[in-house]
């Protein structure tokens, strides 16, 4: 089952892909939380990546179930900032089989894309696809327990 809320963040580097899967996904029915940016000049990922996945984190340990998309550039960046947040996983997204994969075998929250190398059709095409990928469970669940017990030792460790 896809999620119904769905956290949207960009910088300026992804604000014209972002602008499109707004529409889209409002399109789709998801109701969508927009974070900015809210234009084309400068800012810092890291700003918008942190409310994201603030947001997300919030929402699952309050038992919702929203996910996260967050545009920059190239995906990456936003990726590595989405991941400092407990309870975070997300992922930059290129291909079909990985944005699947993500979702079933690792129960990825946040999809992380690049608003200068994808075009819209695909960006759209893995936004659906993702959304539409259920997490697996199963022998899966062993590993994202193992990745929350990574988490919880660093935090204690602090």
């Amino acid at each position: 089952m896809s999620p119904h809320k769905i956290f949207l963040g960009a910088d300026h580097g992804g604000f014209e892909l972002k602008q499109a899967l707004k529409r889209h996904l409002e399109d789709g029915g998801f109701e969508v939380a927009d974070f900015g940016t809210h234009g084309t000049e400068a800012v810092d990922y890291p700003d918008f990546a942190l409310l994201v996945a603030q947001a997300v984190s919030g929402s699952r340990a309050a038992g919702g179930d929203a996910v996260g998309i967050m545009i920059d550039s190239i995906g990456q960046a936003s990726a590595i900032v989405c991941n400092k947040v407990p309870g975070i996983r997300a992922v930059a997204g290129y291909d079909p089989f990985a944005i699947r994969s993500s979702r079933e075998h690792n129960d990825a929250n946040v999809l992380c894309l690049g608003g200068q190398v994808l075009g819209r059709g695909l960006a759209c095409d893995l936004v659906d696809t993702w959304l539409r990928t259920a997490y697996a469970g199963g022998r899966h669940q062993n590993r994202v327990d193992k990745i929350h017990a990574v988490e919880r030792r660093y935090l204690r460790s602090k």
